[in-house]
C-alpha cells in the first residue's frame, strides 16, 4: 500500500537563497537546498545545526535554512553624503564549537520573522554603522590614512561578528552617485520628521485619555489594541527576553583589567542587566493597566514607544560589547561609563513601559 505514496509538493520557495535571500523558515518535510545549512530551534530557543536535506522537526520545534554566501551590499556610512559608500562583502560564520549558541542563529531566532532578505539585512547593517560613526565609536575621517582605515576595518569587522554573527571578507569605498537620488532621500527624511511630530502631538493627548477611570471588571471589555503598536511591542520584548541573557553572558566572560574599582563597576553592569532581564520576564500585558482597567489605544502606543527605547539600548549594548572585545585596558573606564548610560536608557524604557499611565506634569507657577 505504501509503495505508491505521492511525494508532498514543497510550498516554500527557496530559489533566491544565496543571492537575494540569506535565510528563510522551512516547514516539516521541506528540502533545504544543497550548500545550505539547517538550523532547528526547540521551544526553549536552543538551536542545533544540520546539513542540507529534508527537514525533520520534533513537536514544538521550528527550522530555518541559510546559505553562507558570500553576499555583497552597498552601505552609506554618512547620511549627509549618500553619494559615497562602502561595498561590503561578508559570509555567515560556520559553527564555533566553543560557544553554546552561534550568534547568527540567535539573530535568526530573535530578529527575523521568516525570511531574511539581503536588502533588509543591508539596511540594518547600514543603520548600525551610521549610529556607530555618529556616536564616535567608529572613526572614518576624510582622506583616511592607512592606519586609520585599518582601525576602522577592525572595529567594523568586530561589530559585524558580535552584532550579527557574520564575517567581513572585503570592504572598499565606492562611488554611489549614479545609484542614489538625493532628492528622494530628502523627501523620505521630511516624511519621517512629519510622522515624528504627529506622534509627539498624539503623546500630549495621552494624559487626558488615560485620566478617565474605567468601571469595575463587570461589563468591562478590552479595548481593541493598536496592531502596529502591539506588534512592535511584542517583537521588541521578545528580542529583549532572548538577547539580554546572552549579552550578559558575553560581557561576563570578558578579560578584565586588574583593579578592584573596574571589577566592581563591571559587576554592577552585569547586575543591572540581570535585573532588566527579570523586568522583561515579568512585563505586564500591553492592553491592561490592572485586571479591571484596560489601557486606551493611545496609552498602548505610548507604552510601545517606551519598549522601543529599551530595544534601541539593547542594540547599543551589542555594539558596546564589540568595542569591549577590542579595547585596551586604558579604554575600559570610558567604556564602563558608556555601559552605565546604556543601562540607564534600558531601565528607563522598561520602567515607563511597565507604568500603567503616563506621569502628569504639574504646571509651573
Amino acid at each position: 500500500m505504501g509503495f505508491f505514496t505521492r511525494r508532498r509538493q514543497q510550498a516554500t520557495d527557496t530559489s533566491g537563497l544565496g543571492v537575494s535571500l540569506i535565510a528563510l523558515r522551512l516547514d516539516e518535510g521541506d528540502v533545504a537546498p544543497a550548500d545550505s545549512t539547517v538550523v532547528v530551534f526547540n521551544a526553549a530557543g536552543h538551536a542545533r545545526r544540520a546539513a542540507s536535506g529534508k527537514v525533520a522537526c520534533e513537536p514544538g520545534e521550528s527550522a530555518f535554512c541559510f546559505h553562507p554566501g558570500p553576499y555583497t551590499v552597498d552601505l552609506i556610512p554618512f547620511a549627509a553624503a549618500p553619494e559615497w559608500g562602502l561595498r561590503l562583502r561578508f559570509v555567515v560564520d560556520a559553527s564555533n564549537p566553543r560557544v553554546s549558541q552561534q550568534r547568527f542563529d540567535l539573530y535568526l531566532h530573535s530578529e527575523t520573522s521568516g525570511r531574511l532578505q539581503l536588502a533588509g539585512f543591508g539596511a540594518s547593517v547600514e543603520a548600525a554603522l551610521q549610529a556607530e560613526l555618529a556616536q564616535g565609536a567608529l572613526d572614518l575621517p576624510p582622506c583616511t590614512s592607512l592606519d586609520e582605515w585599518h582601525a576602522f576595518r577592525a572595529g567594523l569587522n568586530q561589530l559585524m561578528y558580535t552584532r550579527y554573527g557574520v564575517t567581513v571578507d572585503d570592504c572598499v569605498p565606492v562611488d554611489l552617485g549614479e545609484q542614489v537620488d538625493f532628492a528622494d532621500i530628502l523627501n523620505a527624511r521630511a516624511s519621517r520628521a512629519a510622522e515624528a511630530e504627529r506622534l509627539a502631538a498624539a503623546e500630549i493627548h495621552v494624559l487626558d485619555e488615560e485620566a478617565n477611570n474605567y468601571p469595575s471588571a463587570q461589563g468591562v471589555t478590552r479595548p481593541p489594541p493598536s496592531q502596529p503598536a502591539a506588534q512592535n511591542d511584542a517583537q521588541s520584548l521578545r528580542r529583549l527576553f532572548l538577547e539580554l541573557p546572552v549579552l550578559s553572558r558575553e560581557l561576563r566572560v570578558l578579560q578584565l583589567p586588574e583593579g578592584l574599582p573596574l571589577f566592581e563597576r563591571h559587576q554592577a553592569v552585569l547586575l543591572r542587566l540581570g535585573m532588566a532581564s527579570l523586568n522583561v520576564t515579568t512585563m505586564p500585558a500591553l492592553a491592561w493597566a490592572a485586571p479591571d482597567q484596560p489601557v486606551a489605544e493611545e496609552g498602548q502606543k505610548r507604552r510601545s514607544r517606551h519598549t522601543l527605547i529599551a530595544r534601541d539600548a539593547l542594540d547599543e549594548a551589542w555594539s558596546l560589547l564589540a568595542r569591549f572585545q577590542l579595547a585596551s585596558h586604558e579604554q575600559w573606564p570610558q567604556l564602563l561609563d558608556e555601559a552605565d548610560r546604556i543601562c540607564a536608557n534600558l531601565e528607563t524604557g522598561l520602567s515607563l513601559r511597565r507604568a500603567p499611565h503616563a506621569e502628569r506634569e504639574e504646571p509651573s507657577l
